[in-house]
């Protein structure tokens, strides 16, 4: 029986004298108590990566996950008798980091329970994270709030995002009972609200990912059609800026809801010409009857991939995107110059007043542009100094908030008015750049490009997500994922037809999921945290209610906007 116990002892606790070097396997513990070593689990839901790869979790690293949660539940969750083993703790190469709006990370290797990048990485992680296809919306958000309020709405959400944020990042501390190095935040939810928090973060996190996917088929849509446009254009000599309301400079900035009556523009140009090429190019090239569809046929297969792999080796152009569109606004401003004028209550027949009452559609877009509240314990998972996490949160929020204040007041001030009013300021601000623009065809293929390699990714995030919780496994066959994709992909195509409005899709689903992820359940751990300490005062949970309060009527407003 002796040497039974002691067979066993070595199996389920490493003994420190026989660590020389433990490595990455162990991936989570407190390195002056070697006993304390925890693993990072796999979840099948927690996937992607931290250096530009996404890949799925593989057969044999979901197993072993499988055998982790057999180990950890022999035993009270607060009792380190039985630690899982090194030979069933993945190596880091099989460990991810999961963002609901489309970026993957894959951590780096730890080292005495801690990650290798430096504040600087992770700063910039998080900012890559954040910036999406919303930053394309941010003029459209300011031009409905109005210049000063949108400015004031931009700060203010920042502030209010970075904040509950904080509280995510420190929700796992308020536990005391659990041991909780290992956990994220769905395990939070499930600890406090049970299997309904499980399913609603579920429900939420899935609301997040369709959104996305909704808004990358308008985009891509939108893109290729362009594209296609600029093409056939450049091949013909055909000048299509005449027939709609724009600026006769070698500038020239269009106003394409002038012509559609205040909606965004759903056809193809209008050309005058006799040409039948050129008529039949008109009834096959619609930018909502013919190209969206288009895109099924693209990328309908690759949505039915085991992995995702190849297309995570080009999450680099997310980054290269967003700095072409900060070069694109930059010179556009320099040559167009400002127009402003400031007129607080009253619109003239070009300008917008200061103070608007749609400010809430601006708040909606922003919810889910400032969205990362579902990752950030695991992006800060891989911080050197942990010490640093907040500040480096911080900052990292800050830079966001000025990046998107810089391409928001560019855009709007330098939008030339007149002759066009800022009313023409279109949801996708590219939209007023003819498709005859050199550097907005080169902004667009980068992103058509970068959508299409994004999108399977979201696709698999989402199979993952509701098949992996419903069938336990993501792949449980080639019909069950072919269903559940035509319906994503059938979204996206309903909405590029008679839909296609990114900002109004945007602010519905960050409104939906930042209620859940951003107001509710931040505040709502906060103060039953404090509750069960007899630490919670009437200030404290004024504060956070009004918080829920504001999330919830962020919601509700969107809906009469």
């Amino acid at each position: 029986m002796a040497n039974m116990d002691s067979d066993s002892r070595h199996l389920l606790i490493p003994e420190g004298d026989h660590e020389i070097n433990p490595g990455p396997m162990n991936i989570q513990f407190d390195s002056s108590d070697i006993r304390s070593k925890r693993p990072f689990y796999i979840e099948p839901t927690n996937i992607v990566n931290v250096n530009d790869v996404i890949q799925r979790v593989s057969d044999h690293a979901s197993a072993m996950n499988k055998r982790i949660h057999y180990y950890n539940r022999l035993t009270a969750p607060a009792d380190r008798a039985l630690i899982a083993p090194d030979h069933v703790v993945p190596g880091p190469e099989e460990c991810y980091v999961y963002s609901p709006l489309g970026s993957a990370y894959k951590l780096q290797s730890y080292t005495e329970g801690y990650g290798k990048n430096t504040s600087l990485v992770t700063i910039f992680m998080i900012w890559n994270t954040m910036l999406g296809t919303s930053i394309l919306s941010i003029p459209w958000g300011i031009k409905q709030a109005g210049f000063t309020t949108g400015m004031c709405v931009i700060m203010l959400m920042g502030l209010l995002t970075l904040y509950c944020c904080y509280r995510v990042v420190k929700s796992r501390s308020m536990i005391s009972s659990v041991d909780t190095t290992t956990w994220e935040y769905p395990d939070v939810c499930r600890y406090y609200f049970g299997s309904f928090g499980q399913w609603s973060s579920l429900l939420f996190s899935l609301v997040s990912l369709i959104g996305a996917m909704i808004v990358y088929w308008v985009l891509m849509s939108n893109f290729l059609f362009n594209t296609g446009k600029f093409i056939f254009n450049f091949i013909h000599h055909i000048n299509d800026t005449d027939p709609i309301p724009s600026t006769n400079d070698s500038n020239p900035v269009i106003c394409p809801s002038a012509r559609s009556g205040g909606h965004p523009d759903n056809g193809s140009v209008i050309f005058y010409a006799s040409d039948s090429g050129l008529q039949q190019f008109e009834k096959w090239w619609n930018k909502s009857k013919t190209v969206p569809f288009y895109l099924v046929g693209l990328l309908l297969p690759l949505l039915n991939f085991k992995s995702p792999s190849f297309f995570s080796k080009f999450n680099i152009l997310g980054t290269v995107s967003v700095l072409y569109l900060i070069f694109l606004v930059t010179w556009k401003a320099i040559r167009l110059g400002f127009h402003l004028e400031f007129h607080w209550f009253t619109p003239t027949e070009f300008f917008v007043p200061e103070i608007r009452f749609n400010f809430p559609q601006l708040t909606g877009v922003l919810t889910l542009a400032f969205f990362i509240h579902n990752c950030i314990i695991t992006l800060l998972k891989n911080n050197k100094n942990q010490e640093n996490n907040v500040r480096d949160l911080s900052i990292a929020y800050m830079l966001v908030t000025l990046t998107y204040l810089y391409i928001g007041i560019l855009v709007f001030a330098s939008f030339p008015s007149p002759p066009l009013s800022k009313d023409c300021i279109e949801q996708n601000f590219l939209d007023n750049f003819p498709s005859s623009d050199i550097l907005s065809f080169i902004a667009r293929i980068f992103l058509l490009f970068q959508m299409m390699t994004v999108y399977p990714l979201l696709g698999y995030l989402a199979r993952v997500q509701l098949l992996g919780h419903v069938f336990g496994d993501v792949y449980p066959s080639i019909f069950h994922v072919l269903i559940f994709n035509l319906f994503i992909v059938g979204a996206g195509v309903i909405m590029a037809c008679f839909y296609p409005n990114i900002g109004g899709i945007i602010r519905y689903s960050g409104a939906a999921c930042g209620l859940a992820f951003v107001f509710l359940y931040p505040s709502l751990i906060y103060i039953i945290s404090l509750h069960q300490e007899d630490r919670l005062t009437w200030p404290k949970l004024i504060f956070h209610v009004f918080i829920i309060i504001l999330g919830l009527a962020n919601l509700i407003v969107q809906f009469f906007m």
